[in-house]
């Protein structure tokens, strides 16, 4: 006789290619490409050398534009 385990499938295995493909065709938003310069990529204000935006109104116009611009 067979465990419980044994006769039912182990779902886990058939759902990790899906999430393994799908993870593989998410785009990709274009500002997480872009490398921090020290300044706003939208807006052109002076930032830290980590930060890439000042805001959340910059991060959002950028990814609108370039979205339009595609």
């Amino acid at each position: 006789m067979e465990t419980t385990q044994e006769s039912f499938p182990d779902k886990s295995v058939a759902v990790e290619p899906l999430i393994a493909a799908s993870i593989a065709h998410a785009t990709v938003p274009a500002r997480l490409s872009l490398p921090p310069k020290g300044a706003c990529w939208y807006c052109e204000k002076p930032l830290d050398s980590v930060r890439r935006f000042c805001g959340k109104s910059c991060s959002d116009a950028f990814d609108e534009e370039a979205e339009y611009t595609r």
